[in-house]
């Protein structure tokens, strides 16, 4: 007889493993995955947790696929839950570079492969904008001005004035620190 915690292990396994080999076009398109898996079947997170994972994914080292993979595992699951995702969602993308890099003239030249590719670039800009949207009515529901703001002044200073992302980012996090700081403040 298998416990609900293994079922639960070999759930996470296989959703990551799924997750991992069928998203293609960068790591926000795990985003929606996860949303799809995890918040809407089966309930183990709220969408204010996973934007908040999909938020500390982003600005980790390393690629957001794989930190969100893990955080989602750690929630669900604790340590044992982030290492089997971690794995889960590392496997996939070694296989599939590996394969991709042994066959990679043959695949550069087929006018099949490339055609596959470019739609799958129409799928994966989908999959983001709706993200992008999600995010963006979430902030909008908390009512606050600043956060409201945040999202098209970032987008312009990124692409009108081609601000680098990481000081976008940094002032951000620091304007969120000051609104944090400024709301304990007058609660006191």
């Amino acid at each position: 007889m298998i416990s609900q915690r293994t079922k639960l292990y070999i759930w996470l396994l296989g959703i990551n493993l799924f997750i991992s080999t069928f998203t293609f076009g960068g790591g926000y398109v795990v985003v929606p995955m996860i949303r799809k898996y995890f918040v809407s079947r089966k309930k183990l997170l709220n969408e204010d947790e996973l934007v908040n994972m999909a938020a500390i994914a982003q600005s980790s080292p390393g690629a957001i696929a794989i930190n969100l993979s893990t955080l989602a595992g750690f929630r669900v699951a604790g340590m044992t839950g982030a290492v089997i995702s971690y794995i889960a969602a590392v496997i996939p993308s070694l296989v599939i570079l590996g394969f991709i890099s042994t066959f990679y003239v043959a695949f550069a030249a087929d006018p099949l492969i490339s055609a596959v590719l470019r739609g799958m670039q129409a799928g994966v800009a989908a999959l983001i904008v709706d993200f992008v949207v999600d995010m963006c009515s979430m902030m909008i529901k908390e009512r606050s001005l600043l956060l409201t703001l945040m999202i098209p002044a970032a987008f312009l200073a990124n692409f009108i004035f081609e601000i680098n992302v990481a000081i976008i980012l940094i002032v951000c996090c620091f304007l969120c620190i000051v609104r944090v700081w400024l709301n304990e403040r007058r609660q006191k």
